[in-house]
């Protein structure tokens, strides 16, 4: 997650991604969309500056609403940046977002840009901190009200993140016994 303390342009991690997307679509077999691109390519005529702030209190807000909904609504989030081109940064981004869910533009809004929701998405950033995940995407199972397992860092496998799944669960309930 982008959490910069001075918000930098996209022309700054540009170099980077126009190589390292390649592999991701490689990898997984997704393909990024042409408007998410045009600014990886066209930094210098892009507006975008981005943070990882705006999604995430979005997210948390999000929660509130519908929180056995969380992982679509991230991987809508992912769509909307990724295949689209979306700057998650806009208000704007989420609009489209809401009527699918069913959520009240006025009451998201309000919510979006209130200090609580902001204070929730902070903590959730503190946890991420402390978890010391340096990249994405990072894969947790939690077992227990405290006991959390790390079964990956970056791209992995359907069968390999099964698998993983498979041991922590063994495991835990060896814990329990």
């Amino acid at each position: 997650m982008i959490l910069p303390e001075k918000p930098q342009p996209i022309g700054v991690m540009a170099p980077y991604i126009q190589e390292a997307y390649k592999t991701v679509e490689a990898h997984t077999g997704i393909k990024f969309g042409a408007d998410w691109l045009w600014h990886i390519f066209h930094p210098e005529e892009s507006d975008w500056y981005p943070s990882s702030e705006k999604p995430a209190i979005a997210m948390c807000v999000f929660k509130e609403y519908h929180p056995e909904l969380a992982i679509p609504f991230a991987a809508d989030l992912q769509y909307a940046l990724h295949e689209e081109g979306r700057d998650l940064t806009d208000d704007e981004a989420y609009r489209h977002l809401l009527a699918k869910y069913e959520i009240s533009d006025q009451e998201f809004y309000f919510r979006l840009h209130s200090a609580a929701y902001k204070e929730k998405a902070y903590e959730e950033f503190a946890l991420v901190k402390q978890l010391r995940v340096t990249g994405f995407p990072t894969v947790f199972l939690q077992t227990s009200g405290s006991r959390l397992y790390l079964l990956n860092r970056g791209y992995t496998d359907y069968a390999t993140l099964q698998a993983g799944i498979g041991r922590v669960l063994e495991e835990a309930a060896k814990e329990v016994r």
